[in-house]
């Protein structure tokens, strides 16, 4: 379940995204993910929505309305700790201020938890999760001997793709 902060700035970041006009229309339509064949990318997409509990992002900025497919391509949980890989993967691909922010929280949030008892994983399995997400986002941003530019998290189209099998999908992105 996403932190309550997290969720108070996905609000922030959706309303000034309105008042600054780069709010896109809903991108993900979750009736029509659900009725997709098991396997499918839309469909794994809709599970995970579905399995955590959570409804689809449909306000905001584009790539904001997208983070939850970062969760389905990677298999990252929705826990603090999957929150930090996602954030760790994005900086990976291309180092961005707010992802290294975001990280930040995630890892205060994950002190606190440590704190509490609620975390069972020491601060080293902690820090190697978050490395090894950071070197997966480095591996798949591009692919020099290919020729060809893996996964961008600014450009790719999922709503092209949610008919295709997952894996298909995760080995379009080297992922």
């Amino acid at each position: 379940m996403p932190l309550p902060g997290a969720i108070r700035l996905l609000k922030a970041v959706g309303w000034l995204g309105d008042r600054l006009g780069i709010s896109s229309p809903a991108v993900v339509n979750l009736a029509y993910l659900r009725s997709l064949p098991p396997g499918s990318f839309g469909r794994a997409w809709a599970d995970h929505l579905d399995g955590a509990g959570l409804e689809p992002l449909d306000y905001g900025p584009r790539r904001q309305q997208l983070h939850d497919g970062l969760h389905v391509l990677t298999g990252y949980g929705t826990d603090p700790l999957g929150e930090g890989e996602v954030q760790a993967f994005l900086l990976g691909i291309q180092f961005r201020p707010i992802h290294g922010l975001l990280l930040l929280g995630v890892l205060r949030g994950l002190r606190q938890q440590r704190q509490s008892g609620d975390l069972p994983l020491s601060p080293q399995q902690v820090g190697q999760r978050l490395r090894q997400a950071y070197e997966r986002g480095q591996r798949c941003s591009k692919h020099p001997a290919s020729g060809s530019l893996g996964f961008d998290p600014d450009t790719w189209q999922p709503e092209t793709l949610w008919t295709e099998p997952l894996t298909d999908v995760q080995r379009r992105f080297h992922l």
